[in-house]
């Protein structure tokens, strides 16, 4: 039996999971599993590797940067970004890959439009790397919108009527708003958002953020991570049955 799988901390809610039995059940893929690996720390991924019949995992929150020093080999966007998300293990290699950065530019690009020259990113964490990186091969400038002070960068408390009229596309990579703290939403004056602005939430869970509402009610176009989930979940099954 083949075996894949999901590490991370305080995961039982994990999309993957489901997403990948309903995957195998639909497409009829009997010799495959797919576990979830809640580890309080990341050398508990050790342990991970010793399953037998393991094949790959995905890795989310908090370990996409951390899982790095545990790969023997990088691909270059993974490289590039500096976090990963897919781990590939191939005759005795653990090989890590970006598919997040895949995911969010075959979601977004749809809704790009000429007027959306500008983005903000909210937050900094592992997620918002491979959207700095989309963001780039685009050639949409962006900065980096955070709590704390990043020269060249905004906080929170900078972002003015200004900054939204000349930034049209807002990023949430941000925890903000995730289940079960719906009411919350990153800190920005919305009562200045219009529909020029593109509000993306790499949330899913709920569907309809706080964010995304209060872009939703001012006009703005509006979505969700859900398509990058299901992209980048398709691009790492593709990795891990790669015939070379």
């Amino acid at each position: 039996m083949r075996q894949f799988g999901l590490i991370g901390k305080n995961i039982s809610y994990s999309f993957s999971k489901s997403y990948f039995a309903d995957k195998f059940k639909n497409e009829n893929i009997v010799d495959a599993v797919y576990n979830v690996f809640d580890l309080n720390t990341i050398d508990e991924v050790e342990n991970v590797f010793k399953e037998e019949g393991l094949v790959g995992f995905n890795v989310t929150i908090p370990y996409k940067q951390e899982i790095i020093q545990y790969l023997d080999e990088l691909s270059p966007e993974a490289k590039e970004i500096g976090a990963v998300n897919t781990v590939l293990i191939k005759n005795g290699k653990k090989i890590g890959y970006n598919t997040d950065c895949y995911g969010f530019l075959h979601s977004i690009q749809p809704l790009l439009t000429p007027k959306h020259q500008k983005a903000l990113v909210l937050g900094n964490g592992g997620a918002a790397k491979a959207v700095y990186y989309i963001l780039n091969q685009l050639n949409i400038n962006y900065k980096i919108v955070s709590r704390n002070y990043l020269e060249n960068h905004f906080t929170y408390q900078d972002i003015n009527e200004n900054i939204l009229n000349e930034y049209q596309i807002i990023i949430n990579s941000s925890p903000v708003g995730t289940f079960p703290n719906v009411e919350n939403a990153p800190l920005l004056p919305y009562d200045l958002i219009n529909n020029n602005h593109l509000l993306y939430d790499l949330i899913y869970n709920p569907p309809l953020t706080k964010f995304l509402e209060n872009g939703q009610n001012k006009g703005s176009i509006i979505k969700n991570g859900h398509e990058m989930l299901v992209l980048q979940a398709e691009k790492a099954w593709e990795i891990w049955n790669k015939v070379e």
